[in-house]
């Protein structure tokens, strides 16, 4: 594959190897379109936890990406977020962090789906929460075609609360937080807040709020931004104006098109640039 004439007489062929290498990922990024999807069950313990797959049908070995849902369960939108993500060359799965909870629940965005799932949030605990994404690291880990040091969460509403937990587990490279509620007031369980967990963040995180986001006070998002500066955590903040809380899910009233399609450029080249 030739090089742009820029890059014909670079001296560091580090640089040229690099370049190589991003446009053979992109080739195959673009090659990729049949996914397979399945649901498994991912052990821990004695607790057998649902979890829904999604990976590419072309054999090879593809980095992961664990999908952590809201408080409405691996619903329709989560699995159609793994999707995507298989589709754009990763293995996905969306383990049901409500398995202690509810197994099996899964609902809608109605006032009563909100105020159900809400009860099983406050039952959750930062330990059992943290001891779940690692066994279903220990589980991706055992599937033949993904790149075991290349796993990345992301996670929704009270997902993007989780992952920011599950950032300081030391298998994950990366994290996608979309509009996690209470992380500088409050921790699953009722300890610490999870923003004091910052210093144990061991990759690179990016957080999306939306600024009419009536969950999240503007407040916090600077608290968030500090706490990861303050700890010199690779990261960026995304703000975006007149977004509502859960603007990336299309299933919802408060969908942003705009905000959303800005967002997933941005997780994209977070993972691409971490994992790959």
């Amino acid at each position: 594959m030739p090089l742009p004439k820029s890059l014909e007489f670079v001296a560091d062929r580090r640089i040229a190897v690099d370049y190589l290498r991003r446009r053979t990922n992109r080739v195959i990024h673009r090659m990729i379109q049949e996914i397979r999807t399945e649901h498994v069950t991912v052990l821990n313990g004695d607790l057998e936890i649902a979890a829904y797959l999604a990976e590419p049908a072309t054999e090879g070995t593809y980095p992961a990406i664990i999908v952590i849902q809201e408080i409405f369960g691996v619903n329709a939108h989560i699995r159609d977020v793994t999707e995507r993500f298989a589709k754009e060359g990763y293995v996905a799965i969306a383990p049901a962090i409500y398995q202690r909870q509810a197994p099996g629940f899964e609902a809608g965005y109605t006032p009563e789906d909100v105020k159900i799932g809400r009860q099983y949030k406050e039952q959750t605990k930062v330990d059992e929460l943290r001891s779940d994404i690692r066994a279903t690291i220990t589980y991706l880990k055992t599937r033949s075609n993904v790149k075991a040091d290349g796993v990345g969460a992301i996670g929704f509403c009270f997902g993007g609360h989780v992952v920011y937990l599950a950032a300081t587990l030391p298998d994950i490279k990366a994290t996608a937080s979309f509009y996690g509620a209470g992380i500088p007031t409050w921790s699953p369980g009722g300890n610490a807040p999870t923003l004091t967990y910052t210093t144990e963040i061991q990759g690179t995180l990016y957080a999306f709020f939306g600024m009419e986001d009536a969950s999240i006070p503007p407040d916090h998002v600077n608290q968030i931004e500090a706490a990861l500066k303050a700890h010199n955590i690779p990261h960026r903040i995304f703000r975006y104006e007149g977004a509502e809380h859960g603007f990336f899910c299309d299933q919802r009233s408060s969908y942003n098109a705009e905000a959303a399609k800005d967002a997933w450029e941005k997780v994209k080249e977070l993972f691409s640039q971490t994992l790959k």
